[in-house]
């Protein structure tokens, strides 16, 4: 069974950063395309970021120029560098990993204040 943990969220001002962290539970880590979602309440889950096993990435259209996504498949670990956030950043940001199905996170709530 594969177990996503997230990490780094939290409260920000407009303008500042955060790292957002996913820990993978699983050896398939290297071979899997991982990504960053996220929900507002109300809303569909939207992408943020992908990372294929390769490297290769793919942001939505809010993140790019802002973030960047990468991982360490070294310790089992894929990140999101959030910098110059806005208040319409404010969501809660989900892990999601692919192998053989999807799997997600349990979310990290993120919050940017003006």
């Amino acid at each position: 069974q594969v177990q996503l943990v997230e990490s780094g969220g939290g409260l920000v001002q407009a303008g500042g950063s955060l790292r957002l962290s996913c820990a993978a539970s699983t050896s398939i880590f290297s071979f899997a395309d991982m990504g960053w979602y996220r929900q507002v309440p109300g809303q569909q889950r939207d992408l943020v970021a992908q990372i294929s096993s390769g490297g290769s990435t793919n942001y939505g259209d809010s993140a790019k120029g802002r973030f960047t996504i990468y991982r360490d498949n070294a310790k089992n670990t894929m990140y999101l560098q959030m910098n110059n956030l806005k208040p319409e950043d404010t969501a809660v940001y989900y892990c999601n990993l692919i192998w053989r199905r999807q799997y997600w996170g349990q979310g990290t709530q993120v919050t940017v204040s003006t």
